[in-house]
């Protein structure tokens, strides 16, 4: 090798003129990558507890108002047992007697625009959900209850209100990580992260 070609490819090496670029190439991407992915987590933090309320002021709502589900009775019936139960007069509470009132149990619907109540409390949530939610990822549900009712009086049940099929969109591809945090599988890089389940419930107060 000629004295000239040992000190050209020892220029070569010493040379750093280009290694700012190359280091700037690889730690930018990285640097992006961990700046929008603080700002994405933030905003899902966000918007989790701006949803919560959200629960919090439907079901608040929803105890006051006419039921959103069709099916939900309007009256205590009496049970099976009930009705062989004379001695026990209309207004006697349901846990006097085991099987005294009819269980009507879960009754659940999803929200729609189309029933007064629902677009009611939607119109009230609407600013504390996240962007490209809608009234039908709220979902009503009437639970009974024997110590809220009495025999032959107006239905009271047990409200609950739950967020769901909602989901988050990143603006990174960070939503495969976030649905591994959250114990799920089969994620993909840049899919959107799906809501934990969330809900409020309170005894109705009046249902007329």
């Amino acid at each position: 090798m000629s004295r000239t070609l040992r000190l050209f490819l020892r220029r070569f090496a010493l040379n750093e003129s280009g290694a700012f670029l190359v280091e700037f190439a690889v730690v930018v991407p990285i640097m992006l990558f961990l700046l929008f992915g603080l700002i994405d987590f933030a905003r899902l933090g966000l918007a989790n507890v701006m949803a919560d309320k959200a629960t919090a002021k439907a079901v608040r709502m929803a105890v006051v108002r006419p039921v959103v589900c069709p099916g939900v009775p309007r009256v205590v019936n009496r049970g099976l047992l009930g009705q062989l139960s004379l001695d026990q007069r209309n207004g006697t509470s349901c846990t006097a007697r085991t099987g005294l009132c009819e269980d009507s149990g879960t009754i659940s619907c999803t929200g729609s625009l189309s029933n007064a109540t629902a677009a009611d409390i939607w119109a009230q949530v609407r600013p504390m959900m996240p962007t490209g939610a809608g009234p039908e990822n709220l979902r009503f549900s009437y639970g009974f209850d024997a110590s809220l009712n009495r025999v032959g009086t107006a239905y009271a049940p047990v409200v609950t209100v739950d967020i769901v099929d909602l989901t988050f969109d990143f603006i990174s591809p960070l939503g495969a990580l976030a649905d591994f945090a959250a114990g799920s599988s089969g994620s993909t890089l840049g899919q959107s992260y799906t809501f934990a389940s969330m809900s409020a419930s309170l005894p109705s107060e009046d249902l007329r």
